[in-house]
């Protein structure tokens, strides 16, 4: 029963830490961005979009589409770097049980 009590204490100090690990990763940030930096996006690493900018000279009203490519590549590409970050922040609290964030 000893070893139990033990166990249990250590899966609330891992359940801790495993949270202040993931409220601190709401407080950091990656950039994606696309054609060149035209186009970057701020997400947190709760994926919450911060921020777009748009460099004037890519604003084209004859082709919206490119903007809106350059936008959506830009974001993905955000948003792919706060997944690399949430795995690499939390990824030793899960090793081997592939567990999705």
């Amino acid at each position: 029963m000893k070893n139990m009590n033990q166990l249990m204490k250590q899966a609330k100090k891992m359940q801790e830490e495993l949270m202040k690990a993931q409220a601190a990763l709401g407080e950091k940030t990656v950039e994606g961005s696309a054609g060149g930096g035209a186009v970057t996006v701020v997400v947190t690493g709760h994926k919450l979009v911060q921020s777009v900018t748009i460099k004037p000279e890519v604003v084209d009203p004859d082709d919206v589409e490119m903007l809106q490519d350059l936008v959506l590549a830009a974001v993905n590409d955000a948003m792919k770097k706060a997944d690399e970050m949430t795995q690499k922040e939390l990824g030793h609290f899960t090793k081997g049980f592939n567990l999705p964030f």
